[in-house]
């Protein structure tokens, strides 16, 4: 009767999500699950920023995890994205059998209920009904068994662990993961008849279990409704796993979860409401959003955190300690997109990079919950402190972060996937400004230098050279003249690799001379590594966003410029497609040499305004919206690194994108909604109004700024947080004697 009235009441919810403004009815979490070529999303349940993040566990190693015939488990948290999940929990019926291979069950897509806030799906093979529905630091799994036969319930863990049975209703113990433990405390609420353990498949009536690849189960002969087991996660102890868990779901039912957590994305999502355009563009819009705000994760648990930094626990003095967050991609939208929705949450966010400086003695790159991830280019930290420091976000100790940003551009590595202390290569770009390229076939020198990933010295000199512009400006901000001047000359560093012989930045020995033979479309091996980072010269080229007139003027003015974003997106391959794809694994979205699935290619569409020709900004960004993104599993063009993708398509789809984060400045494309309201700090909205917007009219005819004419296609992030309204009237033709004002 209460599985019935449960069901009724979430049918009644859904009707009345669809009779109101409750933009929540159209986020599909199953949006992604299929991939181009890489990876794919999963269907996470999870509160905005929270600890834990649930799934079903799918075929392991099937990349396509939408088409898996059958789940094998549900995820008891991923406390690092797309990384994996730790520990797992089945439900299974009839003859006691572990082998997760083994007693997986089928599932149909069609029998599945998926929200961020709530997942349901059959497993047919044992006709048991799984759903769940979390808080920030705990998950609530209820398995409802709809046969005769004897009921189990197991636990799985595949790194070091070791889990124990408590009593008639408690599961308990702990998981490794990267070295760091995640504890985990398991309520069941009604009392198991049997138990015991296993250990890589052989059973035994063990109660307590250390090793690799264990597990315990709990069974019960009757069991005639369904079971709830409810578990809290925490990364300091069993007992605050415990209190976790009693702290968020004691006296509270399912449905008074399941109802918070809808309440609460309802509250997140709907800070956007958008009128006009279609049901799908709602659907990737709303999905996409949601997707913005899985990361960065908080971790902080009543009043303390683990620090994977220098792995002990810290008292978190009123502020929330957050990890999860890979830079390379994030700085670039994510980030930004969240300046805006919720600064005083990014200024926590910065904070907590601070601490990590603190603790480590580096500002890292893609912190997780175990420490620094040594992955991709760049210090980006470098942007995300003085992007959010220039919008006004003062909430963290900027002198500290300073220091932190100093170290890392004077002492660290620059190296692709690697961190600490500088290395020879290092030392040369210091003195020279560029990083040193090696001819093709030769053998690295530098023992330091991943042998996959390789030196990608174009690409390192572009990067820094913006991030050490970001990392100027804020020693500007803080009166330190000297180092203002010094690292504003070495964000010039770009122009060392510009060969004006072929127009291309490319890669430069360190005798100074260029690498001939050079093809900007194939030379670098796999992804270009050698020279760049997983895209060719072609991208590459245009990753000079912190000085976009200089490199108008390195390609020529602007008429010139214009035409080589115009090759950009019409070169085609040299070789096959699938010889090019498989060179560019990440080379997804292509048009012609246009990435749209990867982040060195997000603000390019966008440079059109810079060189007097904003209508072919407003044709590209719709093309490559409408023809890229859908609304179906196989809706994301790349991946999507946790906000990466996501948050671009939320940018451009409200009409305007920040080409140069730390600048202040959002350059306008073309919306597709006839209305845009964005819900702001102290009561504030911003309204971008498109009148006359269709899938024709993608072309702005003139624009108003708070009813004052604007004729340039740029505005300010001081614009939008004061409130008010961008009033933009749309045609099906160009106009192309509009917003020929510069910047």
């Amino acid at each position: 009767m209460k599985l019935v009235l449960g069901n009724f009441l979430f049918v009644l919810f859904l009707f009345a999500a669809c009779q109101s403004n409750d933009v929540t009815k159209y986020v599909d979490p199953n949006i992604g699950g299929l991939a181009t070529l890489l990876a794919v999303k999963n269907p996470t349940v999870h509160r905005p920023h929270s600890m834990v993040r649930v799934y079903p566990v799918t075929k392991p190693g099937l990349m396509d995890r939408y088409l898996s015939d059958k789940i094998y488990g549900f995820a008891l948290n991923m406390p690092a994205y797309r990384v994996g999940h730790v520990t797992e929990i089945m439900p299974t019926a009839g003859t006691l059998n572990v082998n997760q291979i083994e007693s997986a069950s089928s599932y149909d897509h069609d029998q599945e209920q998926v929200h961020p806030w709530y997942h349901k799906v059959l497993l047919e093979d044992s006709n048991i009904e799984a759903d769940w529905t979390t808080t920030e630091r705990a998950v609530v799994y209820r398995f409802s068994f709809n046969g005769q036969d004897a009921k189990q319930i197991i636990f799985r863990g595949d790194h070091k662990a070791s889990f124990q049975v408590s009593g008639h209703s408690i599961v308990q113990g702990w998981e490794e993961f990267y070295q760091t433990k995640q504890y985990f405390y398991a309520e069941l609420s009604s009392p198991f008849d049997r138990s015991g353990s296993f250990e890589k498949g052989v059973v035994n009536d063990k109660i307590e279990i250390d090793g690799n690849n264990i597990g315990v189960y709990v069974g019960f002969e009757k069991l005639d409704k369904p079971i709830e087991v409810r578990v809290g996660i925490s990364l300091i102890s069993q007992e605050q796993a415990m209190k976790n868990l009693h702290a968020e779901m004691q006296g509270k039912s399912f449905g008074d979860i399941q109802g918070e957590s809808h309440r609460i994305w309802a509250k997140e999502l709907g800070k956007v409401q958008v009128e006009g355009g279609t049901e799908r563009q709602k659907r990737i819009f709303y999905t996409s959003l949601y997707r913005c705000n899985e990361r960065m994760v908080d971790i902080t648990e009543d009043g303390q955190y683990f620090s994977g930094y220098d792995k002990k626990i810290h008292q978190s003095e009123g502020h929330p300690f957050f990890v999860d967050d890979w830079l390379w991609d994030t700085y670039r939208g994510l980030h930004p997109l969240m300046l805006i929705l919720n600064p005083a949450q990014q200024g926590e966010m910065v904070q907590s990079y601070v601490r990590m400086y603190e603790q480590s003695g580096w500002m890292p790159s893609f912190p997780q919950f175990y420490g620094d991830f040594s992955a991709m280019i760049g210090f980006h930290s470098a942007a995300l402190v003085w992007d959010s420091y220039q919008k006004g976000v003062k909430n963290f100790d900027v002198q500290k972060a300073y220091e932190g940003l100093r170290k890392n551009a004077m002492e660290a590595t620059m190296l692709p996937w690697r961190s600490g202390p500088m290395c020879s290569l290092d030392s040369f770009y210091h003195k020279n400004g560029w990083y040193p390229a090696l001819p093709k076939d030769s053998v690295e020198t530098v023992s330091m230098v991943d042998g996959f990933e390789r030196r990608q010295a174009v690409a390192l000199t572009l990067e820094h050279s913006y991030d050490d512009w970001c990392l100027a400006q804020l020693a500007n901000a803080l009166g330190k003249a000297e180092d203002y001047s010094y690292f504003l000359k070495r964000s010039k560093n770009y122009r060392n690799v510009f060969n004006p012989a072929t127009g291309f930045m490319a890669p430069k020995m360190a005798n100074g001379k260029w690498i001939e033979p050079f093809d900007p479309q194939l030379s670098g091996g796999i992804g270009s590594r050698a020279y760049y980072a997983e895209n060719n010269a072609w991208t590459w080229n245009f990753s000079v966003t912190q000085d976009i007139p200089d490199l108008i003027n390195l390609l020529g003015g602007n008429e010139k410029f214009v035409k080589r974003i115009d090759a950009l997106f019409n070169e085609p391959s040299h070789i096959s497609k699938w010889q090019f794809m498989g060179q560019f694994p990440d080379a997804t979205g292509l048009n012609g040499m246009f990435v749209t699935g990867n982040e060195p290619s997000f603000h390019i569409p966008y440079l059109y305004n810079y060189a007097g020709q904003p209508w072919k900004t407003q044709r590209r960004i719709r093309e490559i919206m409408d023809l890229w993104f859908d609304d179906r599993p196989l809706g994301i063009p790349g991946d999507e690194d946790g906000g990466g993708l996501c948050s671009w398509y939320v940018f451009s789809a409200m009409g305007f994108f920040p080409v140069t984060p730390g600048s202040g400045i959002y350059a306008l494309g073309s919306p597709f909604f006839n209305s845009i309201k964005i819900q702001l700090p102290e009561g504030k909205t911003f309204q971008v109004l498109a009148e006359g917007c269709s899938q024709k009219a993608k072309y702005i005819q003139s624009a108003k700024l708070n009813g004052k004419i604007l004729d340039t296609p740029f505005i300010s992030h001081q614009d939008i947080m004061q409130g008010g309204k961008l009033h933009l009237v749309m045609g099906t033709r160009p106009n192309k004697s509009w917003g020929l004002k510069p910047l």
